[in-house]
């Protein structure tokens, strides 16, 4: 068993030789390069232990570091997560501001790990509407980004005040904006302009998004990214449970260039 320190954004785990042989046997195959989360599930598991709702939240950043870790065992150099929705301040003020401040405890954390972060090679970047977070938490944000921003060997974006939707309304917005001003012509706007505006600008699609809990759904997340993308959703596993044999069984992708929708035990697949 993994020996995960919820003090710290970089565990470290000992792992027992069936888990290195395990994550040995899947490299030889084709690997995700990156991985979207949707890590859902943590009210259902606190009012289930009959906890507070963020101490559910507590323990999902807690299971999401192991997660991190499983991933860069596996040569897989970029994540997404799904942190924050803007949909979520529509939630009571008490569970907004309780998931506001943990954040920003995470974060003060992460600034305390800028060396371990550098030492690994992990870059920092958030997506979203920033501004619309507390200024302590923009603060955060800024140190953590630009502290990390020269590492190139892993990724891990963070989509806080995040809704796809709303990411590229604002990317349509600057077109139509570059239009009326004159620095774009009617035929300049294409798919790849578009792409350009969007806050992933320059980074890879996901290979793969994996969402716990059963929900099947994106809740506005990467519409534009995931077209192309495999999506696994894990019925019945809450983020706080998901275990590394469950995640190792859902990374090996095929060889060629597909579309996967897992639902319960059916598959319907389409390949393009």
């Amino acid at each position: 068993m993994e020996n995960i320190s919820p003090t710290s954004w970089v565990s470290e785990p000992k792992r027992s030789w069936t888990e290195w042989a395990v994550i040995r046997m899947l490299k030889v195959g084709p690997i995700p390069r990156h991985v979207a989360f949707i890590m859902d599930g943590n009210r259902r598991f606190a009012r289930q232990v009959h906890k507070d709702t963020l101490e559910g939240h507590s323990k999902g950043f807690e299971k999401l570091t192991e997660v991190l870790s499983w991933c860069r065992d596996l040569g897989i150099t970029e994540v997404t997560v799904y942190a924050f929705s803007i949909e979520n301040f529509k939630r009571s003020k008490a569970e907004v501001d309780g998931l506001l401040k943990l954040s920003e405890e995470k974060f003060e954390l992460l600034i305390k790990e800028i060396e371990k972060l550098n030492n690994y090679g992990i870059r920092i970047r958030v997506i979203g509407r920033i501004e619309l977070l507390t200024q302590k938490l923009q603060k955060l944000i800024a140190e953590a980004v630009l502290t990390t921003k020269n590492n190139d060997k892993y990724c891990l974006n963070l989509a806080l005040a995040y809704t796809s939707r709303e990411e590229i309304t604002t990317a349509s917005s600057d077109i139509l904006e570059g239009c009326k001003t004159g620095r774009l012509l009617p035929q300049d706007v294409t798919e790849e302009l578009l792409e350009q505006c969007l806050y992933t600008e320059g980074r890879r699609d996901p290979d793969l998004l994996i969402r716990t809990s059963g929900e099947v759904r994106l809740s506005d997340f990467l519409l534009w990214q995931s077209s192309l993308t495999h999506l696994f959703f894990h019925k019945g596993t809450m983020a706080t449970n998901i275990n590394m044999a469950r995640f190792c069984s859902r990374v090996s992708l095929p060889a060629s260039p597909s579309f996967t929708l897992t639902l319960t035990s059916r598959r319907h697949k389409t390949t393009s």
